[in-house]
């Protein structure tokens, strides 16, 4: 019988969501459930194996139907080994999490960084879709990324390619949770933004983000839109910053296009836009006239870069 689907888990620390898929990207079945990590591995480690199970069954094939299953988890982890070496938000610690599954179900399976796992799906199934060179960054909580390269996903020798929000943009710049100084992380992501106006506003600066309880970088937004200084000139200077990053990139790589997702990306035209314009000014022609396109998956792009893992990692 020919093996024409795929498993695909988007493992998080809030949620596990599964699906089944077949080699074009079309979902059958998606199962959605709570982590609750607090419960501890083998807790969380059953409901990987339920969200599998019930996948399948949703889908109504057999297991004999399926070539592979594709894992898409936070690291840091070994790809090569299939081990989760530590998570902030899972309790996994030197866990084999491949070989787990491979005993219940005795289907070929992979696991891949989160990011990575993104970043293919993008390539396969959304916005960069009909490239060979590619790369992906996440804006969020954190900065990420992954990139295909000549079509195929690049992982580097530890498997940690694309750290991209550790690139140092500013030499003396406010420390990152990684230990160094001046990462594009600690200027740009969302985190980032949000605790640039917090700091702003703890110094008395006049500006209307005082009226929030909580301010946040969607709060830094929405005021920026509206025409606050002090809004806009953090969210200026954020995006200035992840524009140099993208921009460094660039050169590094040579990509036909730069895909970004994420939080931040939601932004929409003012976070593009400036992005574009720092990267018209610094990086090399003809580099320059890289395209650079927000992430085309929304909210399931998780659980189909896991599904694109299942299917490039099993050819």
């Amino acid at each position: 019988m020919d093996k024409k689907y795929v498993v695909g888990v988007d493992l998080g620390g809030t949620k596990i969501c599964g699906a089944v898929s077949d080699l074009e990207g079309t979902l059958l079945s998606k199962i959605t459930v709570p982590t609750n990590a607090h419960e501890g591995e083998e807790a969380v480690m059953q409901r990987i194996l339920h969200v599998i199970e019930e996948a399948v069954r949703a889908s109504e094939k057999d297991y004999s139907e399926i070539r592979a299953i594709g894992i898409g988890s936070p690291g840091p982890l070994d790809s090569k080994t299939g081990v989760i070496l530590n998570s902030a938000n899972l309790p996994f610690k030197n866990f084999h999490i491949v070989k787990g599954i491979v005993d219940k179900f005795g289907i070929p399976t992979y696991l891949e960084n989160d990011a990575n796992a993104a970043a293919v799906g993008e390539y396969l199934f959304g916005a960069g879709r009909g490239t060979e060179n590619m790369v992906y960054i996440t804006v969020s909580t954190g900065i990420g990324g992954g990139a295909v390269l000549n079509g195929k996903l690049y992982k580097g020798a530890t498997s940690n390619a694309l750290e991209i929000g550790h690139i140092t943009v500013q030499p003396e710049g406010p420390r990152c949770n990684c230990g160094n100084y001046g990462c594009a992380e600690a200027f740009a992501s969302g985190t980032a933004i949000a605790r640039q106006a917090n700091d702003a506003i703890n110094r008395g600066l006049e500006t209307s983000l005082t009226k929030y309880e909580k301010v946040t970088s969607y709060e830094v937004f929405v005021e920026a839109e509206k025409g606050d200084p002090v809004a806009s000139f953090v969210l200026g200077r954020s995006l200035t910053y992840l524009g140099i990053c993208v921009a460094n990139v660039i050169c590094c790589f040579d990509p036909e296009v730069v895909v970004i997702g994420g939080g931040v990306s939601k932004g929409g035209e003012i976070v593009f836009q400036r992005v574009k314009e720092v990267v018209k000014n610094r990086a090399l022609r003809p580099m320059n006239n890289c395209k650079i396109v927000p992430a085309g998956l929304g909210t399931d792009a998780g659980v189909f870069g896991a599904v694109a893992v299942a299917i490039t990692e099993s050819r």
